[in-house]
């Protein structure tokens, strides 16, 4: 592929992504992708993939369902040996290609959005959640006695 410069194009039901079904909502909706092989000018292979999707989320403010849209475009050198990896030019993210040469495009596209997944979920537009329902600065925490300032007062009474 990287010889003949070659790319593909597909989509993939979000259903079919099995490691990333634990992160969504549910799985309505499919993934659109494009891989284009070549190498640099340093002649470096590479793989440029592109990927478009919306991921059905739960905002963590609204507890509702939304759509965080996510448009990736990385190109990753591709490399046989880890210590390959110190070779890559900036920019490039490293991909280690099996023995037999095969790459798993569905499961690189599943890799990449699980990276994607955001940590936080949060639906755009929330913010005014927040100033409706300010945080209570009098939920702080009451001061703590310390259980040995009596010792302390005694200490200072006996000197």
């Amino acid at each position: 592929m990287v010889a003949t410069r070659r790319g593909l194009e597909g989509r993939v039901p979000l259903s079919s992504l099995t490691r990333l079904r634990n992160s969504l909502v549910d799985t309505e909706g499919e993934v659109r992708f494009a891989l284009e092989f070549d190498t640099d000018a340093l002649r470096v292979p590479y793989v440029e993939l592109r990927i478009d999707a919306e991921l059905p989320l739960t905002c963590q403010r609204s507890l509702q369902r939304f759509l965080y849209p996510v448009n990736i475009v990385q190109r990753l050198g591709l490399i046989r040996d880890e210590a390959d990896e110190a070779a890559l030019p900036e920019g490039y993210e490293p991909l280690l290609v099996p023995e037999d040469g095969q790459l798993r495009t569905v499961e690189l596209v599943e890799d990449e959005l699980i990276l994607a997944v955001p940590v936080v979920p949060i639906m755009p537009g929330t913010e005014a959640v927040e100033r409706d329902w300010p945080a209570s600065e009098q939920a702080e925490e009451p001061e703590r006695v310390n259980p040995f300032a009596a010792l302390s007062a005694l200490k200072k009474q006996s000197n």
